[in-house]
């Protein structure tokens, strides 16, 4: 049977064709660290992964993650929430990143909110090159999600479609609320 996928993987799949070595990347929600892992590989030893959280239990995680695979020196690591990002990286960035929600297995009442998502995505899209790419995975079915995938939805659509190109990737026919993904391209 075929597997059509998910966000993740579809943000993966964009990423992986838009991002190489030496690209610069930010990871707006780092967690465990497995994307700011991943982004490491992708850049290589000449690129560079700004990497965010709130909590300073996933900053500690991805530390030791990068750590364990040699790769620490291609990451900053950042404990402040995704809203700072225009604020502390000071470069034009080839993608970012967002992988919306909690960090999985701890406390669920830490999670990302939609005012200082959407001024992170806004901070996102000024910080992009040209041919530079946003990648969002949404969580809806509980209330802050759900209201992070309208309003991302909203933000979305109202982007100008001379300067970007923005899609929305969700399945058509679950009533369970599976992720969504919003990728966003940076044409001028």
């Amino acid at each position: 049977m075929a597997n059509l996928g998910g966000a993740r993987e579809w943000a993966r799949a964009f990423i992986e064709k838009n991002v190489s070595a030496g690209a610069k990347v930010i990871d707006a929600t780092m967690g465990n660290g497995y994307d700011t892992l991943w982004l490491s590989n992708l850049v290589g030893e000449n690129g560079t992964v700004y990497a965010f959280d709130v909590q300073e239990e996933a900053v500690e995680n991805t530390r030791k993650r990068l750590e364990e695979a040699n790769v620490l020196s291609r990451a900053k690591l950042y404990l402040k929430g995704h809203e700072t990002m225009g604020l502390t990286v000071r470069s034009m960035v080839d993608a970012v990143v967002f992988n919306l929600g909690w960090l999985p297995g701890h406390e669920k009442s830490v999670r990302t909110k939609c005012d200082t998502t959407l001024s992170a995505v806004n901070q996102a899209l000024s910080m992009l090159k040209t041919g530079g790419i946003l990648t969002i995975c949404v969580y809806p079915g509980h209330n802050e999600g759900d209201e992070e995938l309208r309003a991302l939805t909203e933000w979305a659509e109202s982007l100008n479609e001379k300067q970007y190109d923005a899609l929305i990737f969700r399945y058509a026919n679950i009533s369970k609320k599976p992720p969504v993904l919003i990728a966003v391209t940076k044409r001028k």
